[in-house]
């Protein structure tokens, strides 16, 4: 049973049993507590502390866990109701919308119901988290002289100095910022690069994390298609010239969500493709420290070949350790790091400096090798798990590109033959992510990747965000059922 599930039910439990005890009465110790429901002191703090949340009892250190005394009764609810005309008066003449759709991201962020397999995660489990190394991390940090002091506004710069190196060429750490991991930094290079209104040239399809960043901030993604070799660079030029962008967002390196690499042939030409538009590359290089095992050597970041400024470099360390290890580069040459910095600063002021601390401990720990390591053939192994499982049960979905480095795969949805014609297209990948969710899978749908009409009905499945390789097995053959409930007919022979 995983320790969220945990939690809740000792939390229901002790909920349920409060009526034992009048008001300042003392609950059982926590080794009591142990004892009784076997699990472990770390469950038992979280309960009590979701309980004190709550306001139902009462913690004190060294004394024990007291149910609290009543609470008066709560005001009633006021009226809210005039907020519709304050929130939507003469909303459809702004260039920036007040309400934004985080549909897309909240999607990798939800988790599921007890017993659901998880495919649409979007972070290592955390049995793949380095947990150990990231707390002594954290405690060598704290001892640090200054470490709760202020930071540069620009991030320290022993940090700054460890993601130049990493990026490599000659990026220096002058030209990095430290960022609150890299949704933050996606959000100021649109924000520094493009006005409201104008277009934004994005792969398609792509990350909706960022798609929701462009719209929020009133610009007009533009798709320019992707194949297994990266986005056409013959397709980046025409829309250049169609819309004036001056913006271009790519993944280069296993691109999310279909694992293209951008070919060494087409690097060289997006850098010239965008140069000679004036345009900016931002470069979302997300999960480079996630490769697998069987990669063989990574391309450079297109920063490391870009000496004129074209390309606004964004590296994170969040995929490779925890969700809550928000820690990420932001590189840029010329006057756009100026206008970077003073948008970071306006935002956020800087990154909190334990954190800044805390990473600069864990990537130089020999730990750290270790744990990227470890996680490489894991991944491996998974993504493997999870091909052999969909090649065997599921053989209708079509799995064009099997990747050598992420967290996920991109699955093609059976086109119109066979079944009924509501199965097709959206309404396919609704009805197909819904029948998984009953069958126990929770999986994300293709719509959100692309910024207009997709040409078919895809799924994207995580395998790093379950327990292991036999959670993989189980899920996908869940999966089978809901594949039979909504494309009934079509059931592959092979």
């Amino acid at each position: 049973m995983h320790e969220r599930s945990s939690v809740g039910d000792l939390v229901n439990q002790l909920r349920r049993e409060l009526d034992r005890y009048s008001p300042g009465g003392k609950l059982p110790s926590s080794r009591a507590l142990v004892e009784r429901f076997r699990v472990s002191p770390v469950t038992v703090s979280r309960a009590l502390a979701q309980l004190a949340a709550e306001g139902l009892v009462v913690t004190r250190p060294g004394a024990g866990a007291f149910r609290a005394r009543p609470r008066p009764a709560a005001p009633s609810a006021g009226d809210t109701s005039w907020q519709e005309v304050a929130l939507s008066a003469d909303g459809a003449a702004d260039l920036v919308p007040r309400s934004v759709d985080a549909s897309g991201v909240t999607v990798s962020l939800a988790a599921p119901p007890p017993g659901v397999i998880e495919f649409n995660g979007g972070y290592l489990h955390p049995s793949l988290q380095p947990e150990r190394a990231m707390s002594a991390a954290l405690a060598r940090a704290g001892r640090r002289p200054g470490a709760w002091g202020r930071p540069p506004v620009e991030g320290l710069p022993e940090l700054r100095e460890w993601f130049a190196r990493t990026i490599g060429g000659g990026v220096t750490a002058a030209e990095v910022l430290v960022a609150a991991g890299g949704q933050a930094a996606l959000t100021t290079a649109l924000r520094a690069l493009a006005p409201p209104g104008a277009p934004v040239l994005v792969e398609s399809p792509t990350y909706p994390g960022m798609l929701a960043i462009a719209r929020s901030a009133g610009l007009r993604p533009v798709p320019v298609p992707v194949d297994p070799e990266g986005v056409r660079p013959q397709l980046l030029a025409d829309a250049f010239r169609a819309t004036g962008a001056r913006v271009f967002v790519c993944q280069p390196l296993f691109q999310n969500p279909t694992g293209a690499v951008l070919a060494p042939g087409r690097r060289a030409e997006v850098l010239r493709i965008a140069r000679e538009a004036g345009a900016f590359v931002v470069e979302d290089d997300f999960v480079r420290r996630l490769a697998h095992e069987d990669a063989g050597p990574l391309p450079r970041p297109l920063a490391a070949d870009d000496p004129d400024g074209v390309v606004v470099h964004v590296g994170s360390l969040t995929k490779a350790t925890s969700p809550s290890f928000r820690v990420c580069a932001l590189a840029a040459r010329g006057p756009a790091l100026e206008r970077l910095r003073a948008i970071q600063v306006v935002d956020s002021f800087f990154v909190p400096r334990p954190l800044q601390e805390a990473a600069l401990e864990l990537v130089g720990s020999p730990a750290w090798p270790r744990h990227l390591r470890a996680v490489a053939a894991e991944l491996r192994a998974r993504r493997d798990a999870m091909a052999s499982a969909l090649a065997l049960r599921l053989p209708e979905l079509a799995l064009p590109h099997i990747p050598s480095g992420g967290y996920h795969l991109w699955l093609r949805l059976p086109d119109g033959t066979g079944g009924t014609s509501e199965a097709f297209g959206a309404g396919g990948e609704a009805a197909f992510t819904a029948a998984a969710l009953r069958a126990g899978v929770a999986l994300t749908p293709g719509r959100p990747y692309f910024s207009a009409e997709p040409p078919a009905a895809h799924v994207r499945l995580s395998f790093a965000a379950v327990a292991g390789t036999q959670e993989i097995t189980e899920g996908v053959r869940r999966l089978r059922a809901a594949c039979d409930e909504v494309f009934p007919g079509i059931r592959s022979t092979r």
